[in-house]
């Protein structure tokens, strides 16, 4: 989704040479996203911040409310930090910039649509960083306090995800199937009221912020 003509051609180009990917749509304008998604039910969609009608992440946060929302990759021109947070808050699955190799991108739309988080290494910086210092206070209670509603085993596997691992890794560590981890992350997610592990990786960021998780 990208209102540059250029732009989407560029991209359907690329995407159509990738095995196993399939392109199924690209639409200019923001407002235009939710239609092209109910016709062409995509697994991933690929969104610009800044379109006609409606930005890439008030369309991200629409999709993402859907029953049957896909994982939704940012690609922009832009990483300030504003845009950073607020996609990644709406529901964004991963976060590139267009300087982004052909093969990074490919391998974001890949690991997104495993249930993956996918971000640029200047996104990664600010995650780590985690800027807006004026509302890290709230953040924290309120991070905290969703933690504390998890059982000992779900605050584990939730640690896990916030140190970046993957599901394998965390089978691994913890002694557990991946199919049990991917299950113990939907639950995390539906009893946090998170939408994605991104948003869980966050909160346990913003819980541990002091050092103390």
């Amino acid at each position: 989704m990208d209102d540059d003509p250029l732009v989407r051609a560029g991209l359907t180009l690329m995407l159509k040479g990738a095995p196993t990917l399939q392109v199924v749509g690209a639409v200019a304008d923001g407002a235009q996203v939710q239609a092209a998604v109910a016709e062409h039910a995509p697994d991933v969609v690929l969104m610009d911040i800044r379109m006609p009608g409606v930005d890439g992440i008030d369309a991200t946060r629409r999709l993402r409310a859907r029953r049957d929302a896909p994982e939704v990759i940012i690609l922009t021109t832009f990483d300030a930090d504003e845009h950073v947070f607020r996609a990644l808050r709406a529901g964004a699955g991963g976060f590139l910039l267009k300087d982004t190799s052909p093969e990074g991108i490919v391998e974001a739309i890949r690991r997104v649509a495993a249930g993956e988080p996918s971000l640029s290494p200047s996104v990664t910086r600010r995650l780590i960083a985690h800027l807006m210092p004026e509302e890290d206070d709230r953040r924290r209670a309120d991070a905290r306090r969703v933690l504390s509603a998890l059982s000992e085993r779900e605050r584990e596997v939730a640690l896990a995800v916030g140190q970046g691992k993957t599901n394998a890794v965390i089978a691994g560590e913890l002694h557990m199937s991946v199919g049990t981890v991917k299950g113990y992350i939907s639950r995390i997610l539906t009893k946090a009221g998170l939408d994605n592990r991104v948003q869980l990786a966050l909160v346990v960021h913003d819980a541990a912020q002091d050092g103390r998780p």
